[in-house]
């Protein structure tokens, strides 16, 4: 039998194999970002690109670096529309990622406990509105909810509401949660749905003949196993949301004050790419702090 030649951990296939991620990351995430943060500390200028200082050579880096400085990220702390729509923004994702797990949940535990056989049908229908824009989808909840839409026309069919009146849902917050729900739903049921599917069907069948009832076994067993499932949706979910653009432009009023919204008119309205980089280097600290924490307690733990 002929000997087998283990691995060198010195194969240079093996560490381009590690490599290429890393450098995956850094051209197309740690560039981008340094841009921004280098942008972000800037000022505004009436130019092409709009701000200074602009690195001209490496001889003048030197008087590059001092004309650098944190005034934007001051300015953000000082005015309050800046404040409430961080605030505004976090408040909303928290909302909308509990009641995307409370919908979702059920969702993805029924999709779990069906038929082997019509398991895949049932994925099949919950990824089947990605096959339609994400635009269109958006637009669609325009006709539904506007005072004279589909929603009012249903109501006064039924004779739930009488034909003067109409429902005064579009240009609202309620808008706003009911297009971020049915957009983020997918990204929510799919890993519950990973994660319950794993689950010993033996277990609930022994908590069943130990005389546990079906409320109880649910708190102590399926949910238990399913909070990597919660944890992953949640936060696939929380990310995005946070920075959502489209579905408050679209859906929501002038009353709903998001940082997404904020970002959008300080780059394309007001062209003050300076500030506008510093909102968007704050959000992205605010959001990946607390996680990178998060999961360094869950490694040590």
């Amino acid at each position: 039998m002929a000997d087998t030649v283990a691995p060198s951990k010195s194969n240079p296939a093996r560490w381009l194999v590690v490599l290429v991620p890393y450098l995956w990351m850094a051209l197309f995430f740690l560039t981008p970002f340094l841009i921004i943060v280098k942008i972000s500390l800037s000022d505004t200028a009436i130019a092409m690109p709009p701000y200074t200082p602009v690195l001209e050579g490496f001889s003048a880096i030197g008087d590059f670096i001092s004309q650098l400085d944190f005034e934007n990220y001051v300015f953000l702390t000082e005015d309050p529309l800046y404040v409430n729509a961080y605030l505004s923004s976090l408040r909303i994702a928290l909302i909308s990622t509990f009641l995307l797990l409370l919908i979702g949940y059920p969702m993805a535990l029924a999709m779990a406990r069906a038929s082997v056989t019509i398991r895949p049908t049932l994925v099949m229908l919950v990824i089947l509105p990605f096959w339609t824009s994400f635009l269109i989808r958006v637009y669609a909840w325009i006709g539904i909810l506007k005072p004279e839409g589909l929603l009012t026309v249903l109501l006064q069919s039924v004779g739930l509401m009488d034909e003067s009146t109409q429902v005064q849902i579009f240009r609202t917050e309620i808008a706003v949660f009911i297009g971020i729900v049915y957009s983020y739903l997918p990204f929510m049921v799919l890993p519950l749905y990973s994660a319950l599917e794993k689950m010993d069907g033996t277990l609930l069948e022994a908590a069943s003949d130990l005389g546990c009832p079906p409320w109880k076994a649910f708190w102590k067993i399926t949910f238990p196993l399913s909070i990597p499932g919660v944890i992953a949706g949640s936060m696939i979910c929380f990310i995005p949301i946070t920075g959502e653009f489209v579905i408050p432009d679209l859906l929501g009023g002038a009353d709903t004050l998001m940082i997404g919204k904020t970002l959008w008119t300080e780059f394309f309205g007001n062209r003050d790419w300076p500030l506008a980089s510093a909102v968007a280097v704050l959000l992205l600290l605010i959001l990946v702090v607390p996680i990178a924490i998060f999961q360094n307690q869950q490694q040590k733990a």
